[in-house]
């Protein structure tokens, strides 16, 4: 009583226990719900007592506390065959506490092991006794209890240990789970699987006991095999680079002590199909240009046990030239050298297990698998970026038994495959909204978490053009207005021999040159002429607000080379302002943060496409930043780009409504495509981390629009196609192709041009028609 007397005003109020907040990590989400990503050092799930299977109930109180239901708190027979046990044998061999108790330590109390120390959790499981009910008291319990392996509750443990929820597990499962809180760390199935076996046939047996079942279910349970197995967080879409960018933000807007324990749910704007089909189309591009550049990969190879037992299929059996191998101790050898290596995106590690004329039979830890030659012939070694050795002509030329190698299953077929040493990023944007619809950093996050997307800054070569010539066209150009493409000297003191003498990507000049040919056809001394006519400085006062605020744009001629670095993600943002209409519209991630409880934190603000328009309450509209013809001719040219330009290959998609520009810098270090149709831009950059050559059949065209198309390709399936709308002021007329004037009547080579309608030229051209007798005559000028 004295004690009592004593300990009673320091306990803490149980009914607290209601409004308990349970450390759960931090989890990253598609738009769609589906599961990205989760960060903490504590996994948990939490379940209300509802959600408990009846059947784990059985198997817990079968374990822990059969009297759970009838006692107040403690039981006072265990306390007391406890207590006499220490006694006699001077240690502790069993607890004696209540499921209660359990909870009052573990919400209160530290494991400090002291009678003081149990006195007060025995009062304090009084208390809660008292405050809450029963299921209230269950349901603290199993949510809270650590299970091994970063498991902390019920559900958690189950998807660590099955990759299930608790509901979906049998009975063998659930006896096993619920046999783990004696002994979580050192008796769990995947550290210890024959003392895990022992514990949850302990289980099994007092669940008989107890008749919670029958001695059939008990036989049937009891013979099952262990098939627990590591289980890491059960995302459902791979965007690392995505879930690091949130996990930023979070920590630096809650703070690192919040963003891992509060159980904050986050929902991005990324679409699940829409980033799986970037990963693949990604990977697989940088995969092709790497076999296109030769085999670097090392020999190295797994441990072979020798020996005379032969117990594997019968094409496992060696040839006559290969020593015999143990099969049975070789392959658990391999098994464990597989498992070692992280997987790489699309490509997998296995070991060669046989060499044959026609391939090499391949392990890959779970299965075998042929390799056929068709598949490694394009491996010849490697000798610089713009050279290769001599192919193999055979199999054994290049792969030998235990070799480990990597591959890669692209359909059907199977592909010898090297880690790529060339990146890329890709970052696809709605335009109408800014969400970002899918973004990948580079290859696989396993080796760098550099996010190319949001941190290179690279230059973007001939893919800046058009925001140069739609500065042009807000200043008086139009589409048919003809610049020289001629030679140019721009004297510069900070070069070497103090002169700039640009040139053209393949050396050659076109003289007189309409604009929307210089585009499509990406003419450097077109684009600088531009350039230097409205000067740089103009040029950038009107590109900025697109989507380079934060860009240091280059007041220089070069400019208009795209030598000013960028992100690929301010490219993309900046391309969309040409694909929505000429609005600035800001990319954005997060689309809201939710609480543990689903109580709504953030949610972003939607903005409005619209002139003159009032935004709705909660949302905002988006600022014009290009007048509406002007970007419909720009996007008009564009398209022409991809009808007869540098990237004519996007035809190939079969859509009418594409746009792009292509770039390529110096050097070909780096490779671009951006392109866009009303409904969703794309971005795709390749190059190496440390600028360096890409090769001299490398450009934006042959390396980054194919990454490009085999993503739009399936991210614009079922989307309906959608050409610009003609605004009003917009008129057509038919001109002189090589003069860009009106075309003269009859002039049998005239073609349809776009014009504001005060632009329209006011003079025809002249045109020399052939007489049929070898003289040629001029045509009459028609003024309109």
């Amino acid at each position: 009583m004295g004690a009592y007397l004593y300990l009673a005003p320091t306990l803490p109020d149980a009914q607290a226990l209601r409004e308990v907040d349970l450390q759960t990590p931090l989890r990253v989400y598609t738009a769609d719900g589906k599961l990205i990503s989760e960060f903490g050092e504590k996994r948990r799930t939490p379940l209300t007592y509802s959600q408990i299977p009846p059947r784990f109930i059985d198997a817990l109180l079968a374990s822990e506390d059969d009297a759970f239901f009838e006692h107040y708190g403690i039981d006072v027979k265990g306390l007391l065959r406890a207590s006499l046990e220490l006694i006699r044998t001077g240690r502790k061999k069993s607890g004696g506490s209540t499921i209660t108790m359990q909870v009052a330590k573990n919400y209160y109390l530290s494991s400090e092991k002291s009678f003081g120390r149990k006195f007060t959790e025995i009062l304090l499981a009084l208390k809660i006794e008292q405050a809450l009910t029963k299921e209230e008291i269950l349901e603290l319990y199993v949510n809270k209890i650590y299970l091994g392996k970063r498991a902390y509750g019920i559900e958690a443990a189950a998807q660590v240990y099955y990759g299930k929820s608790i509901q979906e597990l049998n009975l063998a499962q659930t006896a096993m789970i619920a046999g783990l809180p004696q002994a979580p760390s050192a008796a769990n199935p995947v550290n210890s699987p024959q003392r895990a076996l022992e514990r949850r046939n302990y289980v099994l047996s007092r669940m008989l006991e107890l008749k919670k079942i029958t001695e059939a279910e008990y036989r049937q349970a009891s013979a099952e095999p262990v098939t627990a197995r590591y289980h890491g967080a059960n995302t459902e879409v791979s965007a690392p680079y995505v879930a690091e960018m949130v996990r930023q933000y979070i920590v630096a807007t809650y703070g690192e002590d919040k963003a891992y324990t509060q159980g904050f749910r986050v929902f991005t704007s990324i679409d699940s199909t829409r980033q799986l089909s970037a990963n693949l189309a990604l990977q697989r591009g940088l995969l092709d240009y790497d076999r296109a550049h030769g085999y670097r990969q090392k020999p190295a190879f797994a441990p072979m046990i020798k020996g005379t037992q032969v117990s594997r299929e019968e094409w496992l059996q060696p040839g006559k030239d290969e020593a015999p191998l143990d099969w049975d101790a070789t392959l658990p050898q391999w098994h464990d050298a597989i498992a070692a290596t992280e997987p790489d995106g699309v490509i997998a590690t296995a070991i060669v297990s046989r060499v044959t004329d026609k391939g090499a039979w391949i392990y890959t830890g779970e299965q075998f698998l042929f390799l056929p030659y068709e598949g490694l012939s394009w491996a010849a070694p490697f000798l610089n970026i713009n050279a290769m050795g001599k192919r193999p002509a055979h199999t054994s030329d290049l792969l030998s038994r235990g070799q480990k190698i990597m591959f890669e299953r692209r359909g059907e077929h199977l592909l010898l495959a090297q880690k790529p040493a060339v990146e890329s990023a890709l970052v696809s944007v709605d335009p109408q909204t800014g969400g970002i619809q899918a973004l990948v950093g580079g290859f696989t996050q396993a080796d760098n978490q550099f996010n190319r997307v949001t941190q290179a800054q690279r230059q973007p070569g001939s893919a800046f053009k058009p925001f140069v010539y739609s500065a042009a066209l807000a200043n008086g150009f139009t589409p048919a207005t003809i610049i020289n493409d001629a030679p140019v000297v721009y004297e510069d003191a900070s070069l070497e021999d103090g002169s700039w003498r640009p040139e053209n990507y393949n050396g050659k000049f076109n003289g007189p040159t309409r604009l929307r040919q210089a585009l499509y056809r990406s003419q450097n001394l077109v684009s600088i002429r531009i350039l230097s006519q409205i000067t740089p400085r103009k040029a950038i006062e009107y590109i900025r607000p697109f989507g380079f605020q934060n860009a240091n744009l280059q007041a220089e001629l070069s400019l208009a080379l795209g030598t000013s670095a960028v992100t690929p993600l301010q490219l993309a943002g900046a391309y969309g302002t040409l694909a929505n209409g000429g609005f600035a519209v800001e990319p954005w991630l997060i689309d809201r943060i939710e609480d543990s409880n689903g109580s709504e934190l953030v949610q972003h603000s939607p903005v409005i496409l619209c002139d003159g328009c009032t935004a709705p309450e909660g949302s905002k509209v988006a600022p014009r930043v290009m007048d509406a013809r002007t970007n419909f001719l720009i996007v008009d040219m564009l398209q022409d780009v991809v009808k007869r330009g540098t990237a004519v290959k996007a035809k190939e998609l079969g859509r009418t409504d594409l746009a792009g520009k292509t770039g390529t810098t110096n050097d070909q270090k780096d490779a671009w495509f951006s392109g866009f149709n009303r409904n969703l831009v794309t971005t795709v950059w390749v190059g190496f981390d440390t600028p360096s050559t890409l090769g001299k059949a490398a450009f934006g065209g042959t390396t980054a629009l194919p990454i490009w198309m085999a993503y739009m390709k399936e991210a614009l399936k079922g989307v309906p196609e959608q050409e610009p709308v003609m605004p009003e002021g917009i008129v057509t007329a038919m001109i002189d192709p090589t003069t860009g004037l009106l075309a003269a009547p009859g002039q049998p080579d005239a073609i349809n041009e776009f014009f504001r309608e005060e632009d329209v030229p006011k003079e025809s051209a002249t045109v020399r028609l052939e007489t049929g007798n070898g003289t040629t005559v001029s045509a009459p000028e028609m003024l309109f």
